[in-house]
């Protein structure tokens, strides 16, 4: 029964929440995980790694993709698609690990769609526009428009933060980082991760 399982958690929230920054501290405290990275086809930002934190595609190249049914979610945000190849996600959930999603609305209601049972979620925010406005221009990593862009997408983004299992206000990042902890530990151990049969047959035993 303490055997480990394989599971999913989804974090999404809005560009500048601080879901990065926060992940970095999780992985000091979680063993077993595997990071999904995403494909995308936007530019890399300064300091970004193919490979690393994202796989950089060309439009043609991810369109194909598409169509080979290659993607376990994909969605075009900001003018650029962002995307979840499934294969390394199989082989990780097949290893027992915990597979981590950095992924937006649009991709958590797929992945909820498909994978529903082995699911647990997490919308991230700031304690205010505000403090939003003032990260991603603090961040000095892109133009005004995209600026613009991403602080109009985040005010559609949280209208959504009921359709996921929790809520995390980043507005200390010791605190969230603590709270994002245990929610990563109480995933591994949802009841529809195990099987019936086999738990009760146990059980009696």
């Amino acid at each position: 029964m303490k055997e480990k399982k394989g599971a999913i958690l989804i974090i999404s929230g809005p560009s500048g929440c601080g879901k990065s920054t926060l992940l970095k501290e999780v992985y000091k405290d979680i063993e077993d995980y595997y990071f999904s990275i995403s494909t995308t086809t936007r530019a890399p930002r300064i300091g970004e790694v193919n490979g690393i934190d994202y796989f950089f595609v060309t439009k043609e190249e991810f369109e194909k993709d598409i169509n080979n049914g290659d993607f376990l979610e994909y969605a075009k945000v900001h003018d650029n698609y962002y995307g979840t190849s499934i294969k390394p996600i199989n082989k990780a959930l097949n290893e027992s690990k915990l597979v981590i999603f950095d992924i937006d609305v649009q991709g958590h209601e797929i992945v909820r769609k498909k994978l529903n049972s082995i699911t647990t979620s997490v919308f991230i925010t700031t304690p205010s526009l505000e403090v939003l406005e003032t990260r991603l221009n603090s961040r000095n990593t892109d133009s005004i428009e995209i600026i613009e862009k991403r602080i109009k997408n985040a005010k559609g983004e949280v209208e959504y933060f009921q359709d996921y299992d929790y809520l995390i206000i980043n507005d200390d990042l010791q605190i969230a980082a603590k709270q994002l902890v245990c929610i990563a530990n109480i995933t591994r151990i949802k009841s529809k991760l195990f099987e019936k049969s086999s738990i009760v047959s146990n059980w009696l035993k």
